[in-house]
């Protein structure tokens, strides 16, 4: 199975770093968001992506070009215009990286990369900009099961502010950051039949909107519910919560 990666986004809430490249190049613990996700995949066997390029994709055509270059030691022989590698410690990925428009909506940019997708078999579609540690070889297998057109992984939001326990006016506990109010959300993992790209219009379709609203209107829809661990990198702040996990070597996404 293929995955395809939404990899096109200004990041507008995390300017102070996405103005000088995509948000999803932003580094936690010194490798960039989008390859903490495809290292999610990978771990599971998924090694095959098409990553869907937008704002700055020139950075990313950049990170994958030169990324045996950056992973290995080397010998520059400057007389013969040679380089001899040595200890690579590159990924087994093949990753197909595609221009799909500076100003293309989610929708239109998946539609923009069908021609790159097998057309008899489902495959994954995710965002770039939040980590998890999901099981996708299980969110797979559930897809495949239902036989259903999509599935969407539901997860909960992660808790911004602590929350009191309140018994008759006494506070009897304090939870530090619990999750959401119990509501589900998606996640951004999702596990799609090549039928839903017959779903897009075009550059102007937003993929939340008529595809996914019209899947669940036939019933077409399932749900994946993921209890584990699930956090975006929508702002400055998530980015710091982020690192801080990483550097303490306890990132639950951590493969």
């Amino acid at each position: 199975m293929k995955t395809v990666i939404l990899a096109g986004g200004l990041g507008t809430r995390i300017s102070e770093e996405s103005h000088l490249r995509p948000k999803t190049m932003i580094e936690i613990g010194g490798r960039p968001v989008l390859w903490h996700i495809m290292k999610l995949y990978s771990h599971y066997g998924f090694n095959d992506f098409i990553v869907c390029l937008g704002y700055k994709g020139y950075v990313i055509k950049e990170y994958f070009a030169n990324y045996v270059l950056h992973n290995a030691d080397l010998t520059v022989d400057l007389a013969k215009g040679a380089i001899e590698y040595h200890a690579t410690k590159s990924e087994p990925w093949r990753v197909t990286l595609v221009d799909t428009g500076a100003d293309t909506m989610t929708g239109g940019r998946l539609k923009r990369v069908a021609q790159y997708l097998n057309p008899d078999e489902p495959f994954f579609l995710t965002y770039s900009d939040g980590v998890a540690d999901l099981d996708v070889r299980a969110l797979a297998d559930f897809h495949k099961k239902h036989g259903l057109e999509a599935t969407v992984t539901a997860v909960s939001p992660p808790g911004r502010f602590g929350a009191l326990e309140i018994a008759e006016g006494k506070v009897e506990r304090f939870i530090e950051k619990p999750p959401g109010d119990n509501g589900l959300i998606n996640g951004g993992f999702f596990v799609l039949e090549p039928s839903v790209v017959d779903r897009i219009a075009g550059d102007e379709t937003i993929w939340e909107q008529e595809p996914l609203t019209g899947l669940a209107h036939d019933g077409q829809l399932m749900a994946f519910r993921h209890d584990g661990f699930w956090a975006p990198m929508d702002t400055l702040r998530d980015k710091n919560v982020l690192e801080a996990m990483w550097a303490s070597g306890q990132a639950p996404w951590r493969r």
